[in-house]
């Protein structure tokens, strides 16, 4: 798979954000950090998982959890990359960011992890277009609701490319957004064709509400999930 040869576009006022990226070479990736820890969420969660997280992110969500791989990365050679992800014989393998697809080299990596007989999970924040990812990665798509300040950046026709393995996650931080993904969910019948996952910003939406909120709305398939590793570690921690 060749890479494409440009950066994403992006609406002008988030243009700025892609400037860590100015001067990458093809082959090359941007990168925040690389660590093996257990994953914290989706339908995989508490499997030992490999994590490359890549830098730089063209959205401003308000809950943000990684602000600190914004600006912040090394210039990594891609064969560099999967040489360290897959020096952990780990089966399971993660890319996440920031947004990982705002990196050309991200496309081929993800192929080769593939290729070498990894699970490739990919977090996305669903504002790119997800067509040129391998079919045989598991897309965990962000749709953003609301009060992430970035609902105006989802990219609909993603859910016309999404498999039947992937899944779509939404971030509670209120009511409203609550509101909104029951809406979304119900609209396009999105927990029939896919996982549908809703979690609880850390500090502004109790488990136990989003619980009500799921049991009272009757959709029976759509999973609540805890970030896990946040209660495992403190929810500031790096690296984990």
């Amino acid at each position: 798979m060749a890479p494409p040869t440009a950066l994403p576009t992006v609406p002008p006022e988030a243009a700025h954000r892609l400037a860590p990226l100015a001067g990458l070479r093809p082959g090359e990736l941007l990168v925040h950090e690389i660590y093996r820890s257990i994953q914290g969420e989706s339908t995989f969660a508490g499997l030992p998982c490999v994590f490359v997280r890549l830098a730089a992110c063209d959205l401003r969500c308000s809950w943000c959890d990684t602000p600190h791989a914004f600006t912040r990365g090394e210039r990594m050679a891609r064969r560099a990359v999967l040489d360290r992800a897959l020096s952990f014989n780990c089966p399971l393998a993660e890319l996440t960011g920031g947004e990982p697809l705002l990196q050309p080299d991200a496309l081929p990596l993800m192929a080769e992890l593939c290729d070498a007989g990894k699970t490739v999970l990919l977090e996305t924040s669903g504002a790119h277009d997800i067509g040129p990812v391998d079919r045989r990665v598991h897309v965990i798509l962000d749709l953003k609701c609301p009060d992430s300040g970035e609902a105006d950046r989802n990219h609909w026709p993603n859910l016309d490319v999404l498999k039947p393995t992937d899944q779509i996650k939404f971030v509670i931080a209120s009511r409203r957004d609550w509101d909104w993904t029951e809406r979304v969910i119900r609209e396009h019948r999105l927990d029939g064709r896919f996982t549908c996952l809703v979690s609880a910003v850390f500090d502004r939406v109790r488990p136990v509400e989003l619980v009500d909120w799921l049991l009272a709305s009757g959709l029976d398939r759509v999973r609540m999930q805890l970030q896990l590793h946040k209660y495992v570690w403190d929810p500031a921690a790096r690296g984990v």
